[in-house]
């Protein structure tokens, strides 16, 4: 197995979120414009009257903030199998006290990566095993998979000017060079082909107001 190409899961693998809430994530390269949809997303929401909580990984608690500010500023080396670890503690915490109580309520929850990322970065990215990465996040999370995923599928150097763009400071993955975020790419792509059920695929190139009329279909329909 290569370390950018992770094998279809074994089914089962994991349930999804189930229960009377909605688990819904975002994932991309950055610069792909996840913020950008997932503010959409939230306020077309609120709209329809539905509780949303709104998170990110890492970063989500106030532990999550500690170890984001390790995992992304941090400018010494950390070891790869050290940073997967550290992705995993934060998603632990984050689901158990944020991501499960919200799911419970009925709530939707709108979240800024989640265990694909690390499959994708640690996995492929830093080349460790990503069958590894994937079930190191499973067993840290319960088994918890996503309702929907929403892959914003960019070109990493199309991604690169969006960022140069923005003219701020990049954190320790933007900051890697071309082949890490090819990497980082085909390894998004083989895991929204293997749980074609879960992920949606967009074009990041396309219009927001278009992108965020095909993510609006996706969780309509699965709201109903």
């Amino acid at each position: 197995m290569t370390a950018d190409a992770p094998r279809p899961p074994h089914a089962p693998r994991a349930a999804t979120a189930g229960g009377p809430g909605l688990f819904l994530t975002f994932e991309g390269g950055d610069g792909a414009g996840k913020t950008t949809q997932a503010t959409l997303l939230e306020e077309w929401l609120r709209g329809q009257g539905r509780e949303v909580v709104r998170t990110r990984e890492p970063g989500g608690t106030d532990v999550g903030v500690r170890i984001r500010d390790i995992v992304l500023h941090h400018r010494g080396h950390i070891a790869p199998r050290a940073e997967a670890l550290l992705y995993a503690a934060d998603r632990a915490h984050h689901v158990e006290t944020v991501v499960q109580p919200a799911i419970a309520r009925g709530d939707v929850v709108i979240q800024d990566r989640y265990l694909d990322s690390s499959v994708a970065y640690q996995g492929a990215g830093r080349v460790l095993d990503a069958d590894d990465v994937r079930e190191l996040s499973l067993w840290a999370t319960g088994g918890l998979l996503p309702d929907l995923t929403v892959l914003l599928d960019l070109d990493p150097a199309a991604a690169r000017a969006r960022l140069d763009a923005d003219d701020k400071p990049f954190d320790r993955l933007e900051a890697e060079k071309a082949e890490f975020h090819e990497r980082v790419r085909v390894a998004f792509l083989a895991l929204a082909a293997a749980e074609p059920e879960r992920f949606l695929v967009l074009d990041a190139t396309q219009p927001a107001p278009t992108l965020a009329e095909r993510v609006r279909a996706a969780v309509a329909s699965r709201l109903v």
